[in-house]
Formats: structure tokens, sequence, C-alpha cells
């Protein structure tokens, strides 16, 4: 837990503020905007450090989801403009394209699309759009990533989709830490303490992972978890998801060294 979460908050604000001033004085914030708690957070940091009118919140549901009335009440709380974005009909065309394919069904011995490569897919076309959004803009915009460390710390996340972006106000902070820093916020509670869930599967974060993030938590923090079971399972899920917090790896010539700053 953050001793001190309104220091916090306000440590972030000023770093959003300075990620702005260095990297698009004039661009706008994009975030995409599910309903859950990150997205909230980190829209309504945002709005306080930039102003609601340098923010634009897409909600992207991919054809009906359930809980679009939460992330409808999260952009009119805060007051940012919006835009709602459908990208059904692209995620079934993708499907539709994948699924005739000739050619790949011969090379991957598969009469239908995986599961988790369905279930990644809208992410990776919610980012696409977010970035189509930020180009569409006048005056530029930059787009936020939304996740958590706890997230990142077992990969739950999506590379390229919702693990992209251009700056991250959230990605050091726990996900019982995220909580404290909606509460200085004063978002609504229905929103901060929605139970987490990737919105595809119909499972809560928790039920997938197989452990809670107090659990991870604790173990991040302190390196202790009495369950060995859940200890192996973190370790493992840590390991396997190495490659989307590290930079694409390069070959570099022998005897070369060129830097891109």
């Amino acid at each position: 837990m953050l001793a001190n979460p309104r220091q916090i908050k306000d440590e972030i604000v000023a770093w959003i503020r300075n990620y702005f001033e260095e990297n698009g004085p004039s661009c706008r914030a994009v975030v995409g905007i599910s309903g859950g708690k990150d997205s909230s957070v980190t829209a309504a940091l945002c709005a306080e450090a930039l102003g609601t009118d340098r923010v634009v919140g897409v909600l992207m549901p991919d054809g009906v989801q359930s809980d679009i009335s939460d992330a409808r009440l999260l952009v009119e709380s805060i007051g940012i403009p919006h835009v709602e974005l459908n990208i059904g009909n692209v995620t079934a065309a993708m499907k539709e394209m994948l699924a005739g394919s000739d050619a790949l069904r011969e090379i991957t011995g598969m009469e239908s699309l995986p599961r988790e490569a369905g279930i990644n897919m809208p992410p990776r076309i919610r980012m696409a759009a977010l970035y189509a959004v930020a180009q569409t803009l006048p005056e530029g915009g930059r787009v936020a990533n939304t996740c958590n460390l706890s997230e990142d710390y077992v990969g739950y996340s999506t590379k390229y989709g919702d693990a992209a972006g251009d700056f991250s106000p959230l990605a050091s902070l726990l996900v019982d830490e995220v909580l404290q820093i909606g509460a200085e916020l004063g978002l609504p509670e229905t929103l901060v303490h929605k139970a987490p869930s990737d919105g595809l599967s119909g499972m809560t974060d928790e039920d997938k992972l197989g452990f809670t993030y107090a659990a991870l938590g604790e173990y991040i923090n302190t390196g202790r978890c009495d369950d060995e079971e859940v200890r192996a399972k973190i370790d493992r899920l840590h390991r396997l998801n190495l490659h989307k917090l590290r930079l694409m790896p390069k070959y570099v010539p022998s005897g070369i060294s060129r830097t891109l700053e």
C-alpha cells in the first residue's frame, strides 16, 4: 500500500505534464476506456494533468459489450470528450480472413483459429484504432498505456495490444495502489473497485491467473509467498512473459557501435 497516495498522485500528474512538454506540448492524450480501474484512473490523471479538453476517451466495444455503460459513466464523470468505435466488424473480418486461408490451414494444420489468437485479436485492433484516432487529431495525440505493475509482472496483457502505448502512468503501481490513486481522484467506486477482467474471456483476472492480486503484490514487494504452488505459477508466468517487458532484441554487427539517441 502507498504510504502517501496523494503525494504519488500529484507526482504522476507532474510526470504526465512533463512528458507532454517534452513530447508534444500541444498534443492530446488518447486513452482507451474500458470502464475498469486502470483506464479510469489513467484518464482521470491525464485530465488533471492536461485539462479535460486535452484528453480524448475512446470506447471500443467488440460487438455487444455488457458493461459499456461503465465506460460511458467514466467519460461523463470526468468530463472528457470521447468517441465510441465498435470494432466488432473489424474483428469479424479478421477472423473470417484467417479462417478462409487455405495456405494458413496447410501451414498450421488447424481447421479453426486457436482460442488465444482470438482472445488477443481485439486488444491489438483496439490499439490500432487508438493510434488512428491520435493521428486524426489536428494537434496530434499520444496514446496512454494503462497497464499496471501487477499485470506487467505476469504478462497479463497483449503484446502490441494493451501492452503498447506512448507513455505509461501506472506501470510502477500494484493493483491495490492503483485503487488508492483512484480514491484520491474521487472516481466512482463502482469503476475503481470493479472486479478486474479482460472483457474477452468471461473470467476475472484472478480466475484466469489462479491467484489473487493481493498475493501477487505481496510477492513482488517482499518476495514472500506462503503457497508454493502460487509462487511457482507467478515465477513461471514472469519468466515466460519477460519478452513483453524487454526491448526488442536487435543484431549489432561486431566492431560497430551506433545509437539512435
